[in-house]
């Protein structure tokens, strides 16, 4: 009799739920999202008068500090998605937040995603680092197995941000979701426990001081860093 073919033992214990704490880093410091964050935000929001950076939320822009202020208090009250400000130690002003999302404990599958940079956050070390933080509490802090990173289709940053932390793509569901009256098919990508390890190492050394040189620029490329992780 042939055995059908089945998916390899795994440890099945539930993973523990993202606590409420802050990440701190070189460059960034990653806050619980909280409503005194919502002024910061606000005037973060503002580097970018034509609201382009919401064209892919599912949110946004807000019409005014008070939208921005409700939509912050509903926001950091969840525990899924869980909210974290960005604070980047060069400005020392709140430029964004990211979540740990789709929390699956039992599956040991968890995803970082609604992440929103303002213009003055977008392309610096302090940004790469933010996610960096809770990819690396979810993977090393709390011992995840699947670490998924999800967008639309449309979204080439998103998808270029993906490819450069290395993250594999897994394929599109179509028509998968309707946002803001639009259809939204989503791009799935992921990264496991077993190329976290070499993924976690690329990125520090892209991050590490070695790599920046005195006017703030690195040395090597993040897609230089992580070439051939694209599975």
């Amino acid at each position: 009799m042939t055995t059908p073919p089945i998916g390899p033992l795994v440890d099945a214990t539930p993973r523990p739920l993202p606590a409420r704490i802050p990440h701190a880093g070189r460059s960034v410091t990653l806050e619980p999202l909280a409503i005194r964050h919502a002024a910061e935000l606000w005037d973060a929001a503002q580097a970018d008068p034509s609201g382009d950076g919401w064209a892919y939320m599912g949110y946004g822009p807000f019409a005014d500090a008070d939208a921005m202020r409700r939509h912050v208090a509903a926001f950091a009250a969840q525990h899924d998605p869980m909210a974290w400000a960005i604070r980047p130690h060069s400005s020392g002003a709140v430029s964004g937040w990211l979540t740990l999302m789709e929390i699956q404990p039992a599956n040991a599958a968890i995803e970082i995603g609604h992440i929103w940079f303002s213009p003055r956050l977008q392309r610096t070390r302090a940004a790469t680092e933010a996610m960096f933080l809770l990819m690396r509490h979810a993977m090393d802090d709390l011992g995840y197995r699947r670490l998924v990173w999800k967008c639309n289709a449309l979204n080439a940053p998103s998808r270029a941000a993906a490819a450069r932390l290395g993250f594999v793509e897994e394929g599109t569901l179509r028509a998968h979701l309707v946002v803001k009256g639009r259809r939204r098919d989503t791009a799935f990508y992921s990264i496991l426990e077993d190329e976290w390890p070499d993924r976690r190492a690329r990125i520090a050394a892209w991050l590490d001081d070695a790599n920046w040189d005195h006017a703030g620029r690195p040395r090597t490329s993040l897609s230089a860093a992580t070439a051939g992780l694209r599975g």
